[in-house]
């Protein structure tokens, strides 16, 4: 290894960051020693400060698992629990946030059509009324006919047509990404988003900051912005312990003049079209809107974009002026596209996704690249499977994350138990977020099964009722099963005693993972 790659090692901002952050813990542990002759005042201060934590925590709304997993360590570290927890485990904001969230949120609400729309779906049975109608009242997210999608089983399949929507862009090109990485993807890319600048389009990205905290330089935004690209930084990470970084942008979006959509699992990085290989192949889902519903992903974005460079967007001026042909083919399917924000108390996400479980009559196939489920997911999955409805879930064989992937795995036994089958797919990972249930509803997007993305993140699905689409994502979940191996029980409990005990202590702390 060179003295450069040694140095830009050395130098990188996550080592910066590292530093920064070890200085911190150095800092306080020199603080207590040299405070030991308080030790008993300061003792007692800060267990009573743990102690009404502890309280606060039983008392707030919110997942019980998450509530015992602050909880324990807390109680067994009374010194530090309690702080730890009001510098990194409590959510909220700043005043100044606050304001600006709730902008936000009024913002997206006075810009999407408010009728209610959701008992046009009456014809497919309560259910999928009640569903729309969560969606319209608790995410301000309204019902969509007359919008054509598309579903990518691959994100390798969806590389081609999401370049050639970018290049019929007339208007503006909005781009939300969790992951950025310089390649094969994001070159092809930016190649269009320069060449759009040029013929005057309105071209604007934001990018989670720890999401490409190994991937992109420090002043990314700033060589954007030279290239006439506007670009935003979502929650830049600051090496200080803090709240703040509990919550990251994970939705994914590429919207093209307001009429034309993708989403999905796919990050703007090689990986994810397998141009890289990093945990064998990689299986990913996408899937493209384009009629009215691409209005909706538009607002969403521009609500970010408000909150992130604090600026006020006039919503109307970027309506659709016309929707593609394609758009007439949806005429009588309904499609509705929500995002799920951590700060409003209302978990969009996870609801969808319980709703989907405890209302399926025949079948339910899941594609999640995580399986870390709180109790009422698990209760959710294991009633129905009890009662007889068909619960098929599938994961990664090779995983991104060896500790993840033990939690995983950790979740198996209970469910196995109650009948719910597991399959792995074993050519390498699936990072695809995805329910087909019953012919009749699926949901595509960015929501993992995991603590994090339904209660800690940003957000972002479709969700899909009566649309032809329905019956793609389930065939795709059918063919990929020929690449899968079913997990049965005696496996997932064939392993050794302190594997075992490790997957215990795991789930404990599942929720903080």
């Amino acid at each position: 290894m060179n003295l450069k790659k040694i140095g830009s090692i050395l130098f990188h901002r996550t080592a910066l960051v590292a530093l920064f952050l070890l200085f911190q813990i150095g800092l306080l542990m020199v603080t207590i020693v040299r405070f030991s002759d308080y030790f008993i005042p300061i003792y007692l201060f800060c267990a009573t400060v743990s102690l009404f934590v502890v309280l606060y925590i039983i008392n707030k709304k919110g997942d019980p698992g998450y509530k015992i997993a602050w909880i324990i360590p807390i109680m067994l570290a009374p010194v530090f629990g309690g702080l730890v927890y009001l510098l990194c485990g409590a959510s909220g904001l700043s005043k100044r946030d606050q304001k600006k969230m709730e902008s936000m949120d009024r913002h997206l609400i006075e810009a999407l059509d408010r009728d209610k729309k959701s008992g046009a779906v009456a014809d497919f049975g309560w259910d999928a009324v009640n569903q729309s109608r969560y969606l319209e009242e608790y995410a301000h997210c309204p019902l969509y006919t007359n919008t054509y999608t598309r579903y990518f089983p691959l994100g390798d399949a969806a590389f081609e047509p999401i370049l050639e929507e970018l290049r019929k862009a007339e208007r503006y090109i909005f781009l939300e990404y969790f992951i950025i990485t310089p390649g094969k993807f994001w070159n092809a890319i930016l190649e269009i988003l320069e060449e759009k600048v040029a013929q005057g389009v309105d071209v604007r990205l934001i990018y989670d900051d720890v999401g490409c905290l190994y991937t992109l330089p420090k002043n990314f935004d700033k060589e954007m912005e030279a290239k006439g690209i506007k670009c935003r930084v979502f929650n830049r990470f600051v090496p200080v312990l803090s709240v703040r970084l509990n919550n990251r942008d994970h939705r994914k979006f590429c919207i093209v003049d307001g009429h034309t959509a993708f989403t999905g699992g796919i990050n703007l990085a090689d990986e994810y079209i397998n141009q890289k290989v990093r945990f064998g192949h990689w299986k990913d889902s996408a899937i493209l809107l384009k009629g009215e519903a691409a209005w909706s992903m538009t607002v969403m974005f521009l609500t970010m974009w408000e909150y992130t460079s604090g600026t006020t967007e006039d919503f109307d001026s970027y309506r659709p002026h016309s929707l593609p042909i394609e758009a007439q083919q949806g005429a009588s399917h309904w499609v509705q596209p929500y995002t799920d924000s951590p700060l409003d108390g209302e978990p969009v996400g996870a609801t969808v996704y319980l709703n989907l479980i405890s209302k399926a009559k025949r079948y339910v196939y899941i594609m999640t690249p995580y399986l870390i489920v709180s109790d009422s997911v698990n209760t959710a999955l294991c009633s129905a499977a009890k009662s007889g409805v068909d619960i098929r879930i599938m994961t990664p064989h090779i995983p991104d994350k060896k500790t993840v992937f033990e939690l995983t795995r950790a979740h198996y036994p209970a469910l196995l138990e109650a009948g719910v089958r597991i399959f792995e797919y074993t050519p390498g990972f699936l990072h695809s977020k995805s329910f087909a249930v019953d012919d009749l509803y699926a949901t595509v997007g960015s929501v993992n099964l995991d603590y994090r993305s339904m209660f800690l993140h940003f957000e972002d699905g479709v969700w899909l009722c009566g649309d032809p689409t329905v019956l793609e994502v389930k065939k795709d979940f059918l063919d990929t099963l020929e690449e899968c191996q079913e997990i049965t029980l005696e496996e997932a409990q064939d392993h050794s005693f302190f594997r075992l005990l490790l997957r215990s202590v795991l789930r404990v702390f599942a929720p903080l993972m």
